[in-house]
């Protein structure tokens, strides 16, 4: 019944690569909030131009995600500690004293670096996936304590395989002959050759993954490696809040243009598996398994396919059903129209809707900027929303079988304490509920708006509704103008549904009527609606 988990991490040092990202920040909060006996977390950090590390830092944990943790110990920050580094640097661009530092110091390695940019330069892929890691593993074998080294990868490193087991399998080429080879060639010759390199991959980040993975692998022997295999990550399920999110990366985006009525197609398949997993539930089975490689001490690399699809599935139509449903109960704020996306699996379905609901409307308002002087923008937006959902389309338009036994092994090997604490559980997820909560999400936290000011939305929602009645009906004048007046067939449909549907109608409802009235002693009244309705 004891906290195993946190009780391990007591004492400990934590080294974190990605510590200011997504996840990382997570990763972070987590430790210090559920772990509180947890000595110090160094984070590896790049400087920027206009900030240091420390700076970096420091807005950072001024961010909502660490509300719940100031109010429990308002100087959590003093545990966490800025190492100026840069992953494209040799090196990473560590000090001396730095990395004595890090090797006399260090017993965990959570590495979650990496470039998520699907459609990133191999050149630049490889040196942030590939290169960059061999260089942290290069430098945790020089650690004197160390203890487990952990990498965060991707459920679709082998999108390639439908069925995918958790093994690491082998790589599509070896990594240090391709980065040997790709080291004198110009960057012009790298893009020429690229699609050829990466195979059936769909792009480079999957691909880079894959060899990121061989390359831990090959540590084995020296290192007590885990390696966590999440799928498309979204916003939080239960901790540190419901719904937290701060990006607008995959599925984020999506939502948030769907919100503002900006995206009103998407190519996917409805009946195709979402295999969305919450930012938590990824955390919580990377500190466990954080444990358990450092306790048990695996004599080969384990890996951790974590996915929802296998165990608890929702598809892309169930989605596109609660996220329209949510934004339009709360809704978000000056949206460009009403909240109507719909999926479709039809490349040629898709493309006639993007050329009606996303061309036509942005050129017809850039036409309108323009006259108001104003700098047009709107067909560049829709521009840039149609190349972010054509990246999702090869992962939203077929399914995957993950194998997670070893998911399941280490659920198994918690105590109850720990699983509640550390819940990575997805039986336990209610899709309609977390699909909600992500929707309200991203309205509070990424684009920070108060939840008092929904009924100023609504307004807004209601005002373009009458706008667009107004506009169809304008429209259908002069359909009518221009082609149904100078037709004798449409004047005779006129006449007849004018003339002669007008009795029929009435007819019906007056029986309808007495039927209500009368009749609900021999039939139920609600059967009586349907018939009417089928009439």
């Amino acid at each position: 019944m004891t906290a195993m988990v946190a009780d391990y991490y007591a004492g400990k040092n934590v080294l974190i690569t990605g510590g200011t990202g997504f996840m990382g920040k997570v990763l972070v909060e987590k430790l210090l909030r559920s772990c509180p006996g947890v000595k110090a977390l160094y984070l590896l950090v790049r400087p920027k131009a206009s900030q240091s590390v420390e700076q970096r830092l420091g807005d950072m944990v001024k961010c909502k995600l660490f509300a719940r943790v100031r109010e429990e110990d308002p100087d959590f920050h003093q545990k966490i500690i800025a190492v100026s580094s840069e992953l494209t640097q040799p090196g990473l661009a560590l000090g001396p004293q730095d990395v004595e530092m890090l090797c006399g110091c260090i017993n965990i390695v959570f590495h979650c670096a990496a470039t998520i940019r699907f459609d990133a330069p191999l050149k630049q892929a490889l040196q942030l996936n590939v290169i960059a890691t061999m260089q942290l593993l290069g430098l945790a074998r020089k650690m004197q304590h160390l203890e487990a080294f952990i990498h965060v990868s991707t459920a679709y490193a082998n999108c390639n395989l439908h069925h995918i087991d958790e093994v690491i399998y082998p790589p599509p080429v070896e990594p240090t002959k391709l980065i040997d080879s790709l080291s004198w060639m110009e960057d012009s010759i790298v893009e020429d050759i690229t699609p050829r390199l990466i195979g059936d991959r769909p792009n480079t980040y999957t691909y880079t993954k894959a060899l990121a993975e061989y390359a831990v692998q090959q540590e084995q022997e020296h290192l007590n490696i885990g390696i966590i295999r999440p799928s498309i990550v979204g916003a939080s399920w239960q901790e540190p809040f419901p719904g937290w999110i701060d990006n607008f990366n995959g599925p984020s985006g999506v939502f948030i243009a769907a919100g503002k009525g900006l995206l009103r197609t998407m190519r996917a398949n409805h009946d195709a598996v979402a295999d969305l997993i919450p930012v938590d539930v990824v955390i919580n089975l990377t500190l466990s398994a954080g444990w358990y490689t450092a306790v048990h001490r695996p004599k080969t690399a384990m890996v951790y396919n974590c996915t929802t699809g296998g165990i608890n599935p929702f598809h892309w139509g169930e989605i596109e059903y609660h996220v329209m449903n949510t934004f339009k109960t709360n809704p978000l704020e000056q949206a460009f129209r009403r909240p109507n996306a719909n999926i479709t699996s039809n490349y040629l379905v898709n493309q006639y809707w993007m050329l009606v609901s996303h061309r036509c409307p942005a050129i017809l308002y850039d036409m309108y900027l323009r006259l108001s002087g104003q700098k047009p923008t709107m067909m560049r937006i829709f521009n840039r929303l149609h190349k972010a959902i054509g990246l999702l389309e090869y992962f939203s338009n077929q399914d995957w079988e993950w194998k997670s036994d070893n998911m399941s092994m280490l659920l198994n090997q918690l105590t109850v304490e720990d699983r509640k604490t550390f819940n990575f559980d997805v039986r336990q997820l209610n899709w309609p509920e977390y699909i909600e909560n992500y929707c309200i999400g991203t309205k509070k936290y990424v684009l920070n708006e108060e939840m008092s000011d929904i009924p100023v939305a609504q307004k807004h929602l209601r005002k373009l509704r009458n706008i667009r009645y107004t506009f169809n009906t304008l429209l259908l004048i002069f359909i009518w103008r221009v082609f149904i007046a100078r037709s004798q067939m449409a004047h005779n449909i006129w006449y007849f549904v004018s003339f002669v549907g007008e009795p029929i109608v009435t007819s019906a409802c007056t029986l309808y009527s007495y039927c209500s009235e009368h009749l609900q002693q021999f039939l139920p009244l609600q059967r009586l609606k349907w018939d009417y309705g089928q009439t």
